[in-house]
């Protein structure tokens, strides 16, 4: 029963970080307008890929997964 315990205290934290980051995002300008975003438009219809942002956040966050499992 511990683990299950253990288990939903870390999804609460990880859903409380998300929601902290959402907050966040506005007042980051440059994030979502990385080289390596491609936006395409056409008429109207717009085509949004945020690439360089993914990988920017991949490696954050494979670096702090890294750093809590030491």
């Amino acid at each position: 029963m511990s683990e299950l315990g253990r288990f939903l205290i870390i999804i609460g934290l990880v859903l409380a970080a998300v929601g902290v980051a959402l907050m966040l995002a506005p007042k980051i300008p440059w994030l979502g307008r990385l080289p390596g975003d491609f936006t395409f438009r056409r008429g109207n219809f717009t085509f949004y890929f945020p690439l360089g942002t993914s990988i920017l956040v991949s490696v954050v966050l494979t670096l702090l997964f890294y750093l809590f499992r030491k």
